[in-house]
């Protein structure tokens, strides 16, 4: 199975969202989907998104757009925790994360290596009003 698949099939089996936008051109304009934060049963409620608009759609509020839809996605399937991990140099999605109500709530330095340099990943954390009973593992 290719990577794009698996994937996607992974989405699919956690019943996670997966939203586009598409530009008036017809191409992927950009996209947003969250899945599990981490694997136990006592982090059910929380997930992680990732949300990516191409660089010629940016500064259109295509991202708050993503955002606000995943958001609504996640309150809907009773989530209460969703988490953005923001490379710390990535100063436009910080703003947009900010704008949206999303608090930082800490910093893992030199986490990643990509571009020939190491680079801390922020995180960022929205806190729902759901689920209405929430219940252990």
């Amino acid at each position: 199975m290719e990577m794009m698949e698996a994937w996607f099939a992974a989405k699919e089996k956690g019943k996670f969202p997966v939203v586009g936008a598409i530009a008036e051109n017809g191409s992927l304009a950009g996209f947003v989907s969250y899945g599990s934060f981490r694997p136990w049963p006592a982090y059910k409620y929380s997930v992680e998104h990732s949300v990516y608009v191409h660089q010629s759609q940016r500064g259109r509020g295509l991202g708050k757009l993503l955002v606000r839809e995943v958001l609504h996605t996640a309150r809907a399937q009773s989530y209460h925790t969703v988490i953005g991990g923001i490379d710390s140099k990535n100063t436009a999605s910080i703003r947009l994360h900010l704008s949206l109500g999303f608090t930082h709530c800490g910093r893992i330095r030199q986490a990643g290596f990509k571009f020939g340099q190491w680079l801390d990943l922020e995180f960022y954390q929205y806190i729902l009003d759901t689920p209405e009973q929430p219940a252990d593992g």
